[in-house]
């Protein structure tokens, strides 16, 4: 990998002009989208940035313009921020943003359609069933076998999910991931589980970071092993052969860009036993808190937090917004 791609270009703070930090927002992520949008503001306002904290609501987002900002660092995570609503409402306002566009923006929050298209191309992804009914939940164990995974299609963070080991916990898993008490449940997923180590690969301006290996807090890398847990152990680089490193590199690439990606964002997968990849998800609006994964990546080629931050500023100089 060639780091100094990855250096810093030599912009000057006030080519950005007003910069929109999209922070909070009104998902399950809320949280989450506030530790990163307050880590992504400080980091710009210290290199000089004119970058101002926006939490953002439906009603404001409209208004973005009219408030006269030149471009947003959109760190908004889940429903709204990560799934091309905000990057709609963006484009139409004329208002260049990190991240990806529309399309790729909806397609990588549904993880239904992300694994039908990797699927198609052939490339690898465990084996999944649509559950619709708390018996399409009970009957999942027979084809998948024990445990299996039961995730909401289009959440992210690891809400919703449950690792299911016996057959009296498949409802219950089941109606914790279609969101029973909302009014329109969510499309619900069961994954066979894959035996091995958990990975991720960081994606920046159309390179791939090196692997990140997870030593989850927990039986999986759940919320709690994510942001709270001080337990979870990080393995950056990941101490992969060389080889395998590059050909997962390499089909993380070909991953997040079959989705029509662009920008930055993060492609999880697992290892099984055999070292052979498997494709769990893309993550285009990433975590940018103390915990995550991606400025994790960019420090082992070093880059520093601060510089992440204005690399990834840096993708909006060259278009006013991504469809």
């Amino acid at each position: 990998m060639n780091a100094s791609r990855l250096t810093p270009h030599a912009s000057r703070p006030e080519d950005f002009g007003k910069v929109a930090v999209l922070m909070g927002g009104w998902s399950s992520e809320r949280q989450v989208a506030l530790w990163s949008g307050e880590a992504v503001h400080q980091a710009l306002v210290e290199r000089g940035v004119d970058a101002h904290a926006v939490d953002l609501t439906r009603e404001r987002l409209f208004g973005l313009k009219a408030e006269g900002f030149d471009r947003a660092f959109n760190v908004l995570h889940g429903t709204g921020g990560e799934d091309g609503t905000v990057q709609a409402v963006l484009d139409l306002l004329g208002v260049p943003y990190t991240g990806s566009g529309v399309l790729a923006s909806a397609l990588a929050m549904d993880k239904l359609r992300t694994k039908r298209i990797w699927k198609s191309e052939g490339l690898p992804t465990p084996e999944w069933l649509v559950l619709r009914s708390n018996e399409d939940a009970l009957a999942a164990g027979t084809q998948l076998g024990f445990p299996y995974f039961v995730k909401p299609a289009a959440e992210g963070s690891s809400v919703g999910i449950s690792k299911v080991k016996f057959a009296t916990s498949a409802v219950s898993a089941y109606r914790k991931a279609a969101g029973e008490y909302e009014d329109r449940p969510r499309v619900v997923l069961a994954e066979r589980m894959i035996t091995g180590g958990e990975y991720t690969c960081a994606i920046l301006d159309g390179q791939a970071l090196p692997t990140i290996r997870i030593e989850p807090d927990g039986e999986f890398y759940d919320y709690n092993a994510k942001y709270i847990s001080n337990d979870t152990r990080y393995h950056c680089p990941s101490g992969l052969p060389a080889a395998l490193e590059a050909e997962i590199q390499a089909l993380s690439l070909r991953a997040f860009e079959l989705l029509g990606a662009s920008g930055w964002g993060r492609v999880d997968f697992l290892l099984d036993e055999q070292q052979r990849p498997w494709l769990l998800e893309a993550n285009l609006v990433p975590g940018m808190t103390s915990h995550s994964l991606v400025p994790m990546a960019a420090k082992a080629v070093g880059l520093s937090f601060a510089d992440l931050c204005w690399r990834i500023l840096q993708t909006t100089l060259s278009s006013e917004g991504t469809i």
